[in-house]
């Protein structure tokens, strides 16, 4: 099958290595995530032509760099559920999840597709600057923004431990070097296996005070 050909639910399972039993489930996420797209805007009705792909293995592909000791994941800008809904299919009752979305239709959405997959996760219907400060293992997110910017989002989620996971595209060497001039921060930089432009990008050691801050110092 060439590449450029839609992944089939079939393709994933093998490439991710999941179950029988969780492929069934994300086969039943994604007929809920079609139903309502017909209705809303969750996704572009373009990228359903490649669910599994564009959607689907772009969120699992995160699953292997979340270390087993994590306990809680918040996942930023959820949308649609990707990739916070499914890395908690994925890592069903190994850790807490939080979901953050801020339009309504969407968050609905969540808590409908959470409760039938049966997943405990805990979505939360506002925007993620008004978010209560506390630290979570891992932080994700994907499209929400710059990386300054989310970079400001998601420090009053993290610790001296936390692992911030976040999926970009080819315009990450041009947002690192921003956020540098304000942030501290320990990053690696991963290549997508959905997208030859896509990069996932691994920060640890978060903090405020990057080049600029040095430079004002001397």
């Amino acid at each position: 099958m060439s590449e450029t050909a839609p992944l089939a639910p079939e393709a994933f399972a093998e490439r991710t290595g999941v179950s029988r039993e969780t492929l069934v489930r994300l086969e039943l996420y994604v007929g809920l995530l079609r139903d309502w797209n017909t209705r809303h805007n969750l996704v572009s009705a373009r990228s359903l032509e490649d669910v599994w792909r564009r959607h689907v293995w772009d969120s699992a592909q995160l699953a292997p760099f979340i270390p087993p000791y994590a306990t809680s994941l918040v996942d930023l800008g959820s949308g649609a559920g990707f990739p916070g809904l499914v890395l908690a299919e994925l890592l069903r009752g190994r850790l807490s999840v939080t979901l953050y979305e801020a339009t309504r239709k969407k968050a609905e959405f969540l808590a409908m597709a959470a409760e039938r997959l049966q997943l405990k996760v805990d979505v939360r219907n506002e925007r993620i600057e008004s978010g209560r400060q506390q630290p979570f293992a891992v932080v994700t997110a994907r499209a929400v923004a710059p990386l300054d910017k989310l970079l400001r989002y998601a420090q009053p989620f993290t610790d001296k431990n936390t692992i911030c996971l976040f999926l970009k595209g080819q315009s990450v060497a041009a947002e690192l070097t921003d956020a540098r001039k304000s942030w501290r921060m320990k990053v690696s930089q991963h290549q997508s296996a959905t997208d030859p432009s896509g990069v996932i990008l691994e920060i640890r050691e978060l903090g405020h005070g990057g080049n600029r801050a040095r430079t004002k110092g001397r």
